[in-house]
């Protein structure tokens, strides 16, 4: 019973807050730029508390999934002093997109307090060399400061690491600085082959979601599946114990000499017996993983000082990388690699919340939702902020507003849209918890 309070807690502790931050945006700059607010609330659906200001009449409701903030002259048009409708139109724009800058700002915030209090950055420098790598057969060294790959200049791993993202085996020019010296280097990374079957499983071994033209989705393997057995061995309800035997041969450390031998011996095209519970039934499939390459110079590289400034730099980097991460995915929902099937609604989030231990994981997931939330917003979807932002876009193109009922149907199909949306979202979300 306990457990439950605290989950529930937990849950609207976090939901509610980045509700009313969200909204207070919309207020606050409302009161800014003058204009009259007839009611804040948190929620909707019935009233469960309400205090009348002296302007504003401010409410909790019952169903806390939103809320709202009412301004004079919104929804329709109105004489009235303080009416939004009479407000210039960079002053209506300033409170339409508060409430998901409040979010996004807050989230940049929060993550950049975490990640630069927990450690520094992965410098430049080389700490150590992997033997049978290419760096070791071109002469690399410990302590040498990679400083320029291909004429992109490197000041962390994290620059490395892009680099060697986009590298296809291609031969690359590298300069390192050793003992204040610059010396330049022509080598060829090392290959690295793996295993991939592209699945992503729940702690119990369910499937929740596949990329879209992988191995697994190609052999039939469905969402929901739930894996019983990989090669006849028992996974026991175990996601760790799936990836066990999936890499049994595979090192987690890339940058292990053993990642080498053992995933080239692996290098076969030799299927995957797994057998699922889809519904009532158990299926058994074939699946021969996707081969993919990577390539690696094979160094380990040293961490920064600990200092002040190096801790604020790893902030910023991986903020940096957070942020970005959200317009990523959106990229990838918006060109179809990912599927609404893959989204997550407001029960899939609770449950990712009731799973979060200790407060530094709440605030990791707090700041995840508050970006995903702002940056969602600001889409020019009709019925959220982004689209109330186009329609004002277009009347300053036009110079003139849109007609009423041109934009009350613009936002009722907008709202239709999201609806059916949240439905199907939602639907699958229960699907994955049960």
């Amino acid at each position: 019973m306990i457990g439950i309070l605290i989950v529930a807690i937990k849950i609207i502790v976090l939901l509610g807050f980045l509700i009313l931050i969200h909204e207070l945006g919309h207020f606050t700059v409302a009161k800014l730029c003058k204009v009259k607010v007839n009611e804040f609330a948190i929620g909707f659906g019935p009233t469960i508390w309400k205090k009348q200001g002296k302007e504003t009449k401010y409410a909790l409701r019952l169903i806390p999934l939103g809320g709202f903030v009412s301004m004079e002259g919104e929804d329709e048009e109105s004489d009235k002093e303080g009416s939004f409708s009479k407000a210039s139109i960079p002053k209506r724009m300033a409170i339409v997109v508060a409430g998901a800058t409040v979010n996004i700002i807050f989230a940049v915030i929060v993550y950049f307090i975490l990640v630069s209090t927990s450690g520094t950055y992965i410098s430049n420098e080389i700490d150590s060399i992997i033997d049978g790598y290419a760096a070791e057969e071109a002469g690399l060294q410990a302590g040498d400061k990679i400083v320029k790959i291909d004429d992109e200049e490197i000041k962390s791993k994290y620059d490395l690491d892009n680099v060697m993202e986009e590298n296809n085996g291609e031969e690359i020019k590298l300069q390192v600085e050793r003992n204040g010296e610059i010396i330049d280097f022509n080598l060829k990374p090392t290959e690295v082959k793996s295993k991939v079957t592209g699945i992503y499983l729940d702690d119990e071994a369910k499937i929740i979601t596949m990329d879209k033209g992988s191995s697994a989705e190609k052999a039939g393997i469905e969402n929901n599946d739930k894996i019983l057995k990989i090669n006849g061995q028992e996974v026991n309800g175990s996601s760790d114990k799936v990836i066990e035997i999936l890499n049994q041969s595979n090192s987690e450390n890339q940058n292990q000499t053993e990642s080498i031998s053992e995933n080239e011996s692996n290098d076969n095209n030799e299927a995957i017996e797994i057998t699922v519970q889809r519904g009532n039934a158990e299926v058994t499939i074939d699946l021969v993983p996707d081969t993919i390459s990577t390539y690696y110079l094979g160094v380990n590289m040293k961490y920064a000082e600990d200092t002040f400034i190096n801790r604020c730099i790893n902030g910023g980097m991986e903020t940096k990388i957070f942020v970005f991460s959200i317009f990523d995915n959106l990229k990838q929902l918006f060109t179809g690699n990912v599927g609404l099937d893959q989204m997550m609604g407001p029960v899939g989030i609770s449950e990712v919340v009731a799973n979060t231990n200790g407060f530094r994981e709440f605030f990791e997931m707090m700041a995840l939702i508050s970006l995903s939330l702002g940056v969602t917003n600001l889409l020019p979807i009709p019925a959220l902020d982004g689209g109330k932002l186009l329609i004002l876009l277009i009347e300053a193109i036009r110079r003139k507003p849109l007609k009423q009922e041109t934009e009350m149907n613009i936002q009722l199909v907008g709202f239709a849209i999201l609806i059916g949306i949240f439905l199907l979202v939602t639907y699958n979300d229960i699907l994955r918890i049960f």
